[in-house]
């Protein structure tokens, strides 16, 4: 299969998706020129904001390859992820990104990340979510032992 065959995958999962009741958005993640995971957008039919294709799909991947690291795997999309999909696919290490629709595309039919870039661009206190540092003399201690830690898995 060549990059646009992957890509008309990712496109059809996205319209089969919005045909079973889901949000129209499929992920198809590669590795060496094989399929090794596809994901849809489930976010009301799971009842959870976190189930779009991207993160559904790196799920899907990291359960099949046994790791949390996918380096050396492309995701294609069938839109430009949103923030938290993106977010998802750097911790990833995927190495390369495909889309198809854009995120001004996405945002012409309601789905407008924009205001969450906005967000996330200014200082924490002039955002509109609330934000407060509480109990860090307690929490600091789950990092020191994690740093003192010498047989620990990073990541």
């Amino acid at each position: 299969m060549e990059q646009k065959d992957f890509m008309r995958k990712a496109i059809g999962l996205s319209i089969e998706n919005v045909k079973n009741g889901g949000g129209p958005f499929g992920a198809v993640i590669v590795k060496d020129g094989e399929i090794i995971a596809t994901g849809t957008n489930r976010v009301t039919a799971n009842n959870d904001p976190t189930a779009h294709a991207e993160v559904s799909a790196i799920r899907e991947a990291c359960r099949k390859l046994g790791t949390f690291d996918l380096s050396g795997c492309e995701i294609y999309t069938s839109c430009e992820p949103c923030p938290m999909c993106l977010g998802a696919i750097y911790w990833a290490r995927l190495d390369k990104i495909y889309y198809g629709n854009n995120k001004a595309d996405a945002a012409a039919i309601g789905f407008d990340d924009s205001f969450i870039y906005d967000e996330l661009a200014l200082p924490r206190d002039r955002r509109t979510k609330a934000m407060e540092e509480l109990l860090p003399e307690e929490a600091i201690k789950a990092f020191r032992l994690w740093q003192a830690t010498d047989d620990k898995t990073e990541y």
